[in-house]
């Protein structure tokens, strides 16, 4: 099967692009990044691959799209622009790329004839839905910019499915963390932002009082579910949306001491304002995941956490800076 990997370069899609090397299924993969927010460092040991072909392309542009879909047999999107702060300082470029880019990526494979796309949705839909867990049939009213970027990508799918019976799988990630994100700029996550800290031995800032809760998902999960959907058994011209998390919540404070208790750093961390468009708690329900995506998730955060930092250690410079 050869699968188009949008966002190959960045953190979710290089880890995604591991493992589709590794499927004896994958046939080949065609790897798209416009470098925005991925890193080449992230993929070069496969740029040589046979099984790989790298398009340094924009989805916001429709033609690289077309090129890219070009005998291709299913599509797994990452590319996007993630975090809740960057979408409420330029919604704009935020929806352009998160809305548009993906409408250009469904369009070019209903033109291709491309039956199956999965694509990366985010827990940020569920908004002030004060339900828990969440569960994929409830959800509230979009709390940033980017939960409405990520609620307008369901929506097309829905349209694309029941229009031009394309099967279409949103994975909305809650919390995903692990190997190659980028824990340096003003939009860093929090679990790369405290390792970080840890490693440097530099406070970090909690927003609020530490008692917002997480379901923190390492990204081993993501891959594991991305690769499923591609190729488990699902019902054509239809749309499923699935959970992915562990299905256990973590509070801030709770994090941060695990993080210390790895790292073995005596630094405190210092409490700050909440940011906008946060949502407080947040636990997802994975039923319908494990049911229709054979989805197997791992909830061993401490190792997760372990496997994360040992990655990060290994990516110090004498500068005290990560590299991303």
């Amino acid at each position: 099967m050869k699968t188009l990997l949008t966002g190959c370069a960045g953190f979710i899609g290089s880890n995604i692009l591991e493992a589709l090397i590794e499927n004896p299924r994958i046939s080949h993969i065609v790897g798209m990044d416009n470098l925005a927010t991925g890193y080449l460092k992230n993929i070069e040991e496969y740029l040589r691959h046979p099984k790989f072909t790298f398009i340094e392309g924009d989805i916001r542009d429709f033609d690289t799209c077309y090129r890219a879909t070009e005998g291709v047999d299913a599509i797994c999107h990452q590319a996007a622009l993630g975090s809740v702060p960057r979408s409420i300082e330029d919604p704009i470029t935020s929806h352009d790329v998160n809305v548009n880019g993906f409408l250009n990526v469904l369009e070019a494979a209903r033109r291709r004839g491309v039956m199956r796309v999965v694509y990366a949705s985010s827990s940020s839909v569920y908004g002030d839905l004060e339900e828990s867990p969440k569960v994929e049939d409830r959800v509230g009213k979009v709390l940033s910019p980017y939960a409405a970027t990520k609620m307008a990508n369901e929506l097309y799918a829905e349209a694309y499915a029941r229009n031009y019976g394309i099967t279409l799988v949103g994975l909305r990630y809650f919390n995903v963390f692990g190997p190659k994100q980028d824990p340096n700029g003003p939009y860093a996550a929090v679990v790369p932002l405290f390792i970080k800290a840890a490693l440097t031995n530099t406070p970090p800032t909690i927003n609020g009082d530490g008692t917002i809760t997480r379901d923190f998902t390492p990204v081993s999960n993501v891959v594991q579910i991305n690769t499923n959907a591609l190729q488990v058994d699902l019902r054509s011209g239809r749309h499923y949306i699935w959970n992915v998390a562990c299905g256990q919540t973590t509070d801030l404070n709770t994090l941060w001491s695990m993080i210390k208790s790895i790292t073995g750093t005596t630094v405190d961390a210092v409490h700050g304002p909440m940011r906008k468009g946060d949502i407080l708690y947040s636990l997802a329900d994975v039923n319908r995941a494990i049911s229709q995506g054979q989805y197997q998730p791992d909830a061993d955060l401490l190792k997760g956490l372990k496997k994360t930092v040992d990655f990060y250690r290994k990516n110090i410079v004498a500068t005290n800076r990560i590299i991303s």
